[in-house]
């Protein structure tokens, strides 16, 4: 199987912890350059330096900016890929505060809108020319299992989410001709900081025991147990890999077989 990606220039967006920083990670041991997108600087930095270099002149970076700051985004990767193109483009950030659909107001969605759908656009439209020049590309967006089933109180969320996964689906229409792969990857329950905020949003919203409510949540699991970030990335880096090259336009769940629907 070939997931060899040395020469190959990867950026990870939400890389500063959690599912973008273990993706980044895993990338790097295939040998790929990753630059790695954060809000916060000096952790962006400390993570770039930690990451594996397993092929001859690999090299890590980092840019520091928020996904959505238009402007910025645009000038500093603009500047990234007109250095380096950019061959493997990881869209992942932080998912919206929990709540009901209903009581949202129009600001929180457009918020969403922009940090999700808008920031993926505009990374695409950045990064695409230099795929395309190439021949060969891969666009991973980690989304949500709730593309396919709504979590209740995440009502920003499953309606962003549902908008990410169906974009992605109609550009990888687009740019399938072009050698240019676009996947979803929707994580399970994940040990992560959004794992965290997600239990004490129910805490406060049931006034149940922490405990309880994660017992609850993993006997909807088969697996019986929360993913680590580490198994999300792998198959990130599957998806992003040259075996991967025949598989465009799927929503991938890797939830422990917590879905329902086949």
């Amino acid at each position: 199987m070939d997931l060899n990606l040395a020469g190959r220039h990867a950026l990870v967006c939400g890389a500063s912890e959690g599912i973008g920083r273990a993706a980044a990670h895993e990338l790097a041991l295939l040998g790929a350059d990753v630059t790695v997108l954060a809000r916060r600087a000096e952790v962006l930095t400390e993570v770039a330096a930690a990451l594996p270099r397993v092929a001859d002149g690999q090299r890590h970076d980092s840019i520091a900016t928020d996904v959505s700051d238009a402007e910025t985004l645009q000038d500093k990767v603009g500047r990234l890929v007109a250095e380096r193109p950019v061959h493997i483009l990881i869209n992942n950030t932080g998912g919206p505060p929990g709540g009901r659909a209903i009581d949202a107001g129009a600001s929180d969605y457009l918020a969403a809108f922009q940090r999700h759908l808008l920031a993926n656009q505009a990374l695409s439209q950045l990064t695409v020319p230099g795929m395309r020049s190439a021949g060969w590309g891969r666009i991973v967006n980690v989304v949500s299992t709730s593309v396919k089933e709504p979590i209740a109180n995440l009502g920003v969320s499953n309606t962003i989410r549902g908008a990410v996964a169906s974009w992605a689906k109609t550009l990888s229409k687009e740019l399938g001709a072009d050698g240019i792969t676009v996947n979803n990857l929707l994580p399970g329950y994940t040990r992560t900081q959004r794992l965290e905020q997600i239990l004490r949003d129910r805490v406060q919203a049931t006034g149940k025991d922490e405990s309880a409510i994660s017992a609850a949540m993993l006997a909807s699991v088969p697996a019986g147990r929360f993913a680590e970030a580490h198994e999300i990335a792998a198959a990130i880096a599957f998806l992003a890999s040259p075996a991967a090259g025949y598989i465009t336009g799927v929503s991938l769940a890797v939830d422990g077989g917590r879905m329902q629907s086949i």
